[in-house]
C-alpha cells in the first residue's frame, strides 16, 4: 500500500481575471434585474453546469458560458477569501 502525503496543488493559471470579475458583475445585474436571486441562481449554475439558471437577458446566459464554471467558482472563493483576511 503506497501512503501519499503530499497536497495536490490545482491550478487554473488564470490571465484574465478581471474580465471573469466583469463577466460575474455583468450576470448578477442581469439577474438582479430580473428579479432573480443572484446567489441562488449562480450557485444552480456553477453545481449543475445548466445554462438556464442564467437569464438570458442582457445576454447573461451567453456571457457567462464564455468562462468555465471552475473559473468562477476561483474568483468568487478568491474575493471571498480575501474578504475574511481584511
Amino acid at each position: 500500500m503506497v501512503e501519499n502525503n503530499k497536497t495536490t496543488q490545482f491550478d487554473f493559471g488564470l490571465d484574465n481575471v478581471n474580465e471573469v470579475k466583469e463577466i460575474i458583475r455583468s450576470v448578477m445585474s442581469a439577474l438582479n434585474e430580473k428579479g432573480y436571486n443572484p446567489v441562488s441562481q449562480l450557485i444552480g449554475y456553477i453545481l449543475s453546469g445548466d445554462p438556464t439558471y442564467i437569464t438570458s437577458h442582457n445576454n447573461a446566459r451567453s456571457i457567462i458560458m464564455q468562462v468555465e464554471r471552475d473559473e468562477l467558482l476561483e474568483e468568487i472563493l478568491k474575493d471571498y477569501i480575501s474578504e475574511l483576511n481584511q
